[in-house]
């Protein structure tokens, strides 16, 4: 990895943790596409997810005491069956199935209350939702919209909605990192994820995440909510546009 990709994803993880900081996802989506132009789709899985868990676990440690424990205790079950069948099948997508998956997943958010409707305070909606996700996440590398709709017509509050997801996704980035660094050798574990490049990369993404934090504090739960749907619907449309260039 050249001194110019690795700086230029640094500074992609201080400005995508800074937009999740704010938003709890959309972020991770854009990370992952450019991880996926620049890095063979194994190694983008591993450092995806171990960005992601730096400034997710960065997250849900800022806002701590707003996590609902039971929501995460029935998320964290979910996802180790997922990671548990995902590892079996050993399945690895295209980088065009891996760009469709990204551009469709925002439909998720629009789909009519009465057809999709599960709620993260109902324990079998959460356990449910939360394999649905950590699979998503291990194909497709974020899940963020589809967690997004188990707490969007919930009763919590910005602050509860954005700390539980953080301390969901830490679960998923876990499972990502090995299931898809179990993939690959330690050659090339070192060729295109060198450890210097996580000791700029780490930083920036916590950095970031602070920034969205306190941009989160001064947003109301309307606004939140509405601008969360509209920046992951636009960064999903430039997503179906790549997975068609890339197939043709």
């Amino acid at each position: 990895m050249t001194t110019a990709i690795a700086a230029l994803l640094s500074v992609a993880a201080l400005i995508t943790a800074f937009v999740s900081g704010i938003f709890g996802m959309a972020g991770g989506m854009m990370l992952m596409g450019l991880l996926a132009l620049l890095l063979p789709v194994e190694a983008a899985f591993v450092a995806h997810g171990v960005l992601q868990l730096a400034a997710n676990g960065w997250r849900a440690i800022l806002h701590r005491k707003h996590v609902k424990p039971a929501i995460f205790g029935w998320f964290a079950l979910a996802t180790l069956a997922a990671a548990l069948i995902v590892s079996a099948i050993a399945w690895v997508p295209t980088k065009p199935m891996l760009f469709l998956l990204l551009g469709l997943m925002p439909i998720l958010i629009w789909l009519p209350k009465g057809w999709f409707a599960p709620d993260a305070q109902r324990p079998a909606h959460a356990l449910g939702a939360g394999f649905l996700a950590a699979a998503l996440n291990l194909m497709a590398g974020v899940s963020g919209p589809l967690i997004d709709t188990v707490f969007v017509r919930t009763g919590l509050n910005r602050h509860e909605i954005v700390a539980t997801k953080a301390a969901i996704q830490c679960l998923n980035h876990i499972a990502k990192i090995i299931v898809y660094g179990l993939m690959l050798t330690s050659a090339e574990l070192g060729r295109h994820l060198p450890l210097w490049l996580f000791a700029f990369a780490i930083p920036a993404s916590m950095l970031g995440t602070t920034a969205g934090g306190w941009v989160l504090d001064r947003m109301n739960d309307t606004n939140f909510k509405r601008w969360t749907a509209w920046i992951v619907t636009g960064i999903g449309a430039v997503y179906v546009i790549k997975a068609a260039q890339l197939s043709l």
